[in-house]
């Protein structure tokens, strides 16, 4: 199934939801900093091309706004100040996200999902809650997650959004329209963990069901003012899973109960 395009929603609070519904139907993860922790690691590559496109790094701000959760060819002409030939913006992501492996690599046994994420996986699992990934990472990068950190065993491969180079970079809507049509239902049926501003925009442009900002301590904090949230948790174990996809909506066979039909 493929989502029809659609344009973004210019105000996100003006998004048409239905903010009175209590259960959800599936969930859309974030990869980059909600299934795993790795934004220094990020920060280290992408300084690093900051450095070597135009003399300086990034401010925390300016990172913020066309860093995270940000197409990376986007980025990267961002840097240069102009167009970049298809060879040139190949050579430069491929150099670092080979890196990028490398010191994903070199993590050891940190190498491993965001604390809370296995047991939250094995609940969805267990009862068969659709569940898949929306992520700004290219498919070598999905690959390389999928086999060292063995994500096969929570999620089908093919239903991952990733960066194909037609869809558009959040925060525009395409990555979670796309993800809600793989999993076969509505965006207003949808939970989405987001952890950067960009990709909380992208789902409220999306019409997502409930929006869930990742490392924050609270949906008022000051970094959300521009974005409304319906939940902030620390890490994925903070997650209400029973409220948010109803207790005894799903046998742990992954058939609804007559309660939940």
């Amino acid at each position: 199934m493929v989502y029809r395009p659609w344009s973004i929603v210019p105000n996100p609070v003006d998004v048409n939801r239905d903010i009175s519904r209590m259960t959800y139907d599936g969930i859309i993860f974030d990869f980059n900093g909600v299934l795993w922790w790795d934004a220094p690691l990020i920060e280290t590559g992408w300084q690093r091309t900051a450095m070597q496109l135009r003399g300086h790094p990034f401010s925390d701000e300016e990172f913020a706004r066309v860093v995270l959760g940000c197409n990376g060819r986007d980025t990267q002409e961002y840097l240069a100040g102009r167009g970049l030939e298809e060879k040139e913006n190949r050579r430069l992501i491929d150099e670092r996200e080979a890196a990028y492996r490398e010191l994903c690599l070199q993590q050891g046994e940190k190498f491993r999902l965001s604390p809370g994420a296995e047991d939250l996986l094995d609940y969805l699992k267990a009862r068969s809650i659709p569940r898949t990934i929306a992520t700004a990472s290219e498919k070598m990068n999905v690959d390389f997650f999928v086999e060292h950190l063995r994500l096969e065993r929570w999620f089908d491969p093919r239903q991952i959004v990733f960066d194909n180079g037609v869809l558009r970079s959040k925060p525009a809507p395409d990555f979670y329209l796309q993800a809600a049509a793989n999993i076969k239902l509505n965006p207003s049926g949808c939970v989405v963990v987001e952890d950067s501003l960009s990709g909380m925009r992208a789902a409220r442009a999306a019409g997502i069901g409930y929006l869930v900002a990742l490392g924050y301590a609270s949906a008022d904090d000051d970094g959300l003012k521009e974005i409304p949230v319906d939940a902030a948790v620390r890490n994925l174990g903070e997650l209400d899973r029973h409220r948010l996809f109803g207790g005894d909506r799903w046998t742990l066979a992954g058939s609804r109960t007559a309660a939940g039909t």
